[in-house]
């Protein structure tokens, strides 16, 4: 699982203010392999489309991962032919890989991809970038599985894609409805972000994409969408559900040990509604007080167990204190993950440190019932010594709740989560033409203008206008890319205001080759 460092936190999410500008506001990935066939009639379709119904400048970008027919060749004589239309060549093959590559690449603000095959209604495409637009969302992904949606397809595929959907609902808590949809978009900036933490190279790159984005917070919008089964598919089910499958215990392993750093992903303080204040209510005390519950009951029965355990072979004293210990350490673990929401090693040890005084406190109440107890009578029932255990835990729990909260695991958003840190990465200092879309930088702050606050949102150019330049992202001034140079890039780990992919655009620390 990657856990290199990504560009920074994400900056509020923003309108992209309607304008004039030579950067496409649209980029549509079509990854392919070896379709010579398909390929034009799925460009030309595309192209007619969004011409006549996208408002905004667009980008068509063929991303052809190793084909081995003529495909290379469709995609360059299309290039020439329309001046909406890219294609890039990489030498390895995967559609993670292709997707990453360009992604991390491409000047616009939204990204999306289609399959070559177009079975989704492109009615579905507006829908599924407005709100992405519009800072309503921060990914969008068409569902074959919403209640609107109509469908055609064989019985076997629809079984597969359903099951396939119910195991990430029971296995990594998924809430969305459908992850291998071949028709997804995502903001660019998010993107920038979340693409470094992202393993799979393959066909799992979309569920590993929306269940870390799920994980970390990011809205994800559903489209319904019109599909229509391909018959003469060339994706090979039964590899393609074991790799998924695989996938689904590396990224479950991965969040369970905390070893992503999904924290990179949250938003500003204050852009989350949830973060405002309420009246005489702390904040998330009540989500905290539910999971606190939820941990102490499991760890109350945890305690009994382990204290009747210890008991058949100890006083009663020293099976309390054993079983206390290790129920105590269980409990600091669980309400630390669950309850606090503190992930990865960081501060561990403190916080069990913390959480053995935590169970002194409780040992003393618990001890000093059981010695009550045994002053009141010389020989109690064992039925009589657990209920005057499960008293002094409920005392012990309130305070447990209380010092976890103000001492252990202390609310420290209002000290550190109050400002946006902009580092001194900036791009466009070296470039003042370089177009920013949906971040804030600190000066931007202090002195927004009223007039122009953000960068314009590129109209689509009209037919007389001269095309603005495309980019060329290879110093050797080809569309040719090496997959591994793009997609495994390490990010630096500074905070860093996000901006246009160009070549002049790298970590000054990352010492290979970029081409």
């Amino acid at each position: 699982m990657r856990t290199d460092s990504s560009p920074g936190n994400l900056p509020a999410r923003e309108h992209l203010p309607a304008g004039s500008a030579g950067t496409p506001v649209l980029d549509v990935v079509i990854p392919v392999y070896n379709e010579e066939k398909d390929l034009q009639t799925c460009v030309v379709r595309l192209h007619e489309h969004l011409k006549r119904t996208f408002p905004y400048a667009f980008r068509i970008t063929v991303a052809d991962n190793a084909s081995t027919d003529t495909t290379p060749q469709v995609a360059a004589r299309l290039e020439s032919e329309i001046p909406e239309v890219r294609s890039f060549r990489l030498e390895q093959k995967g559609r993670g890989r292709a997707l990453r590559t360009v992604w991390s690449a491409s000047d616009a603000p939204i990204l999306a991809y289609m399959d070559v095959d177009l079975s989704t209604d492109l009615n579905a495409l507006l829908p599924l970038v407005a709100p992405l637009i519009s800072g309503h969302s921060d990914l969008a992904i068409g569902s074959r599985l919403a209640r609107s949606s109509r469908v055609v397809r064989g019985a076997k595929r629809e079984f597969i894609s359903r099951t396939y959907n119910l195991i990430l609902r029971g296995s990594l808590q998924a809430r969305f409805s459908d992850a291998q949809c071949g028709f997804k978009a995502i903001r660019r900036d998010v993107a920038q972000v979340l693409l470094p933490l992202i393993e799979d190279t393959g066909w799992f790159f979309d569920t590993e994409m929306l269940v870390l984005a799920e994980r970390a917070g990011l809205r994800i919008h559903e489209v319904p969408v019109d599909w229509v089964d391909d018959p003469n598919s060339t994706v090979h089910i039964a590899k393609t559900a074991t790799d998924d499958l695989k996938g689904v215990w590396r990224v479950g392993r991965a969040l369970a040990t905390g070893s992503l750093p999904l924290d990179r992903l949250a938003r500003p303080f204050g852009d989350d509604p949830r973060d405002r204040d309420l009246t005489d209510v702390p904040k998330g005390l009540a989500r905290q007080l539910v999971g606190f519950c939820v941990v102490g009951a499991l760890s109350t029965l945890f305690y009994l167990l382990l204290y009747s355990g210890f008991r058949s072979f100890s006083g009663s004293q020293i099976a309390n204190a054993l079983a206390l210990l290790v129920s105590a350490v269980a409990n600091t673990a669980a309400n630390r993950r669950l309850t606090f929401g503190v992930r990865g090693r960081g501060s561990a040890v403190r916080h069990q440190a913390q959480g053995l005084v935590v169970f002194g406190i409780g040992l003393a109440l618990t001890s000093g019932s059981l010695a009550a107890l045994n002053a009141a009578t010389s020989s109690p029932a064992h039925s009589t010594e657990l209920a005057v255990l499960i008293a002094a835990n409920l005392a012990a729990t309130v305070l447990r709740f209380l010092l976890f909260r103000a001492w252990v695991f202390p609310d420290r958003r209002d000290e550190t989560g109050a400002s946006t840190v902009v580092a001194s990465h900036n791009p466009a200092a070296h470039n003042p033409a370089s177009p920013t879309y949906g971040t804030t930088t600190a000066a931007h702050q202090q002195h927004p203008s009223p007039q122009h606050p953000h960068p314009p949102l590129p109209q689509r150019p009209n037919a007389t206008a001269p095309q603005a330049p495309y980019v060329n992202y290879d110093h050797n001034q080809t569309n040719e890319f090496r997959a591994g140079e793009a997609a495994d890039r390490t990010w630096g780990d500074a905070t860093m205001q996000l901006q246009a992919v160009r070549p002049h655009d790298h970590d000054p620390r990352d010492t290979r080759d970029a081409r």
